[in-house]
Order: C-alpha cells, then structure tokens, then sequence
C-alpha cells in the first residue's frame, strides 16, 4: 500500500488547488476524483460552461439589438445554432479540465478515478464499480467534496423537462418558456442566457427581493434591469407544486396574500440553492458526521473534529463560491506544512454574471445598520460616465460605504459593465484597510469603467464627485 502526505478527496477548485499547493510545499500528494474528468461541479456543469453560454448569448443579443446603433448592417435573418453554441461551451470546458489534468501532472500529483471512501482516519479505500479497488494510505485528508442542487420534496426532478442547472446547461432547444423556481445567482444568469435567446422567462422567488443575501440596493436595480429585459419577477411567491403533463410543465404557486398563481412552461429550472455532498464518503468510519444542514463541521483552520481530517469548500460552512473553497485549499495545505496562513472571510467577493454584472465584498447596509455601525455612503451612477456612454452600457453604479469616523471603506456594492473585474480594485484596497479618501486620490484611467469608483469614493469621503 501506498503512503502519502496529503490525500484530497473531490478535484473541484478547492480540491486541485489543495493538491496543488500541497505539492509545491514538497508534500507527496494524491488526489481523488469519481468522475472521468476533473474540475468539479465549477469547471464542468457550473461556472465555465454557464459563463461560456452567458457570453454567446450576449453576443446574439447585442447582434439583434444593439449592432444597427454602430452602424453594423447584418442582411437578412439572425439565427441561434443552440447545437453549435453549446459544443462551444463544451470545448471551453474540455479545455479547462484537460488543464487540471496537465497540472496534475506537472505537479507529480497522483490521480485515483473512483469513490473515496474512509476505512478509518488515515486509510480511504477506493471504490471502483462498486468494489473495494485498493486502499490508500494518508498523513492527512482533506475533504473536498463540494456539493449538489437542492432538491424540493413534493418535485421530481426528471432532467427532461424539470431540470437543474446541470441540464439547463445541455437543452436541444431554446424553451418557449422557461419556469425559473429561485432568484439566486443560478436562476438569474441562466434565466437571462435563454431570454436573450428568444424564452419567455418566468423567475418564481420566495423571499421579496432577488439575490436576497446581497445588498439590498443590487438587488432594486438588477430587478429593475431584468424586467426592462421582458424577464417576469415573481417576488414573495411560495410554490406548492410542480407537476409535469407531457411537454407541459405546470407549476402552481401563492403570493404573500394567498392569491393562486398557475404558470404554464415546457421548461422549469429548480434552483434553490446547493447543500453538501458527502455520499459515499463513509464519514462514521472516520470518526466524523455532518451537522444538520449537512455540513462538516470545521474550526478556523479548517480541521475537523479528527485531528489529521480538514475540509474545505461547499462541504463546510460559508458562501458556496469557487474562489472561496481555492482559499481554503491553500490555506489548509499551508498549515499542514508548518506555515500560519489566514482568510478574512468578509473579504471574498461575492458576484452575479448577469448584464449588467454584480458585484460585492464586504458589508451591506443591512448589515452596518443591524450592527448599529455608523457609516456614510458614496454612490456614483455607470450612466454618468463617457466609457459607459461609449459603449452604450449604462445601466447601475458603484456605492461605498465608509466608517462615518474613520473613513475606512467597510463594504463596496456594484451593478453595472465590467463590475466581475472592478470588484478587485475593492478587495485589494479592503485588505489594507484602505478610506474611501485613498481610493478617491488614487489616478484611475480615462475613459474606463473603473472612474466610477474614484467617483464614489470621492461622494463617500466629502461628497465631492467631478462628475456629477
């Protein structure tokens, strides 16, 4: 049997970056992965593939909308290829993972295909077609399983026409209506991908506003961008059935006041969020279990209840963000080598790839008002600026929001082009604890996207933007 330093189980962004950093300290490292191509849920149905597709259909829109306004004069009738979108999507994933793969091997990391299963702390057997293929042998295992689609109990998901992101990714068709049951990031993007493509898009959300964890002043102006773009809000409604008949798919649902609402699509996406994956994983053997949201419980170093077991991503607490679960694999690789990492977990920002995109670190208005923190906002509007007019991209605004005594920038908020990119700017001044008044005398590009920034922290520090 096989020894190793470190033995990661699941090949997600935390898991490969684990393995990954684990090597590069000098650790001899293996990697468990069940499924034929690595990346996990992020690279393969999740993250680049829904970017891939959010992007074709940009261009179709801006192809049919937006194109005559340049002056760019296409003859005759544009169509979608979905076949031909979709194999594009498909070969950017293909890409991606056959990266993972090469950096598996660049980085002398052992890759085992099958399902890890703990035999007890330190010895996990793989298993192979349901059989016990071979046991391996570990000084510490990082769990790194990520997670799966929530379910509601009265649907039953068929994958045909009442589907999950991971199907939604892979339709033959474009639906005539699309039924979306959750206002989260997932439903808002691939909502607007099958909009842009010619679907009636209905998104059904229980609480009373979208993308609810967010501050609160995203979430007023992307609704009001998305129904500018024909796509129908649903807010404050409770859905107490989805039944399919045939092509037809009929979801019943109630608004705040008990009234019926009945909703007809050959389409409907559950999009409710994602819990932990631990199936198979055999945890009890280990000496562990799952809390009742299903997670594994952690302390702040990413160490379970058994000492020489870490876990990391969507399988523990916190957001459910790749870039998070990266963190978290170097910094458990980092402290199993002897270093003394950190994360500051208000710092990792939080975005929605929507257009115009959103983006968020830091702390909500909610948040400082509930916590009875004084604080000042500064808020600059995209339209004000002559690279959003240039580009015809006018839509949302940056908002900071500063300490009222300090000046210290505690939260940045912001809707608008480009803003997946420009949220860096604000998590680099955040970590060193930057005022608003530094970013505000700082040079910024002319004409960029990013002089809404400047603009807004020049209104947080003394309500002095140019501008405006």
């Amino acid at each position: 049997m096989e020894s190793y330093d470190v033995l990661v189980i699941g090949s997600g962004p935390g898991g490969y970056v684990a393995a990954i950093r684990s090597s590069q300290l000098g650790m001899k490292t293996a990697i468990i992965e069940k499924y034929s191509t690595m990346g996990g849920t992020c690279l393969n149905v999740g993250c680049i593939p829904s970017k891939s597709l959010l992007d074709s259909s940009h261009h179709y829109e801006e192809a049919i909308n937006k194109f005559s306004e340049h002056g760019i004069d296409i003859k005759g009738e544009i169509n979608v290829d979905l076949s031909k979108m979709t194999a594009r999507k498909q070969a950017v994933v293909d890409q991606t993972t056959k990266g993972i793969d090469f950096l598996m091997k660049k980085n002398k990391i052992k890759v085992f295909n099958g399902v890890g299963s703990f035999k007890d702390n330190k010895n996990v057997n793989l298993i192979v077609d349901g059989k016990v293929a071979e046991t391996i042998n570990a000084k510490n295992i990082i769990i790194a399983t990520g997670s799966k689609p929530s379910k509601l109990p009265f649907a039953e998901i068929d994958k045909e026409r009442i589907i999950t992101s991971t199907e939604t990714l892979s339709l033959k068709e474009v639906p005539k209506h699309l039924i979306v049951v959750g206002g989260g990031v997932i439903g808002l993007e691939l909502g607007q991908v099958y909009s842009r493509l010619g679907a009636k898009v209905s998104i059904i959300e229980y609480q009373e506003r979208i993308i609810p964890s967010m501050d609160y002043s995203l979430s007023k102006e992307l609704a009001k961008v998305l129904k500018k773009q024909k796509i129908e809000l649903l807010l404050s409604h409770k859905v107490s059935s989805i039944i399919r008949d045939g092509e037809v798919v009929n979801v019943l649902a109630y608004d705040k006041n008990e009234k019926e609402v009945n909703l007809q699509g050959d389409y409907c996406l559950i999009s409710i969020g994602r819990k932990p994956y631990t199936e198979g994983l055999n945890l009890k053997a280990a000496g562990l279990d799952v809390n009742e949201k299903g997670q594994i419980e952690i302390n702040e170093n990413m160490q379970t209840q058994v000492e020489n077991i870490y876990a990391i991503g969507d399988v523990v607490r916190g957001a459910m963000l790749a870039h998070k679960a990266e963190e978290e694999g170097v910094l458990v690789s980092e402290i199993i080598s002897g270093q003394k990492p950190h994360i500051n977990y208000n710092l990792i920002p939080g975005v929605v790839y929507t257009w115009p995109e959103v983006a968020s670190v830091g702390k909500t208005e909610e948040e400082l008002k509930s916590a009875d923190v004084e604080y000042k906002i500064g808020q600059f509007p995209m339209r004000a600026l002559g690279r959003s007019r240039a580009s015809s991209d006018l839509d949302g605004f940056v908002k900071i929001l500063a300490d009222k005594k300090s000046d210290e920038i505690l939260g940045v908020h912001m809707i608008g082009a480009r803003c997946a990119d420009l949220i860096s700017e604000a998590v680099v001044a955040m970590e060193f604890k930057a005022s608003a008044e530094d970013i505000a005398r700082i040079s910024h590009a002319h004409p960029t996207f990013s002089e809404a920034i400047k603009e807004a922290a020049l209104a947080a520090t003394e309500n002095r933007p140019i501008h405006i």
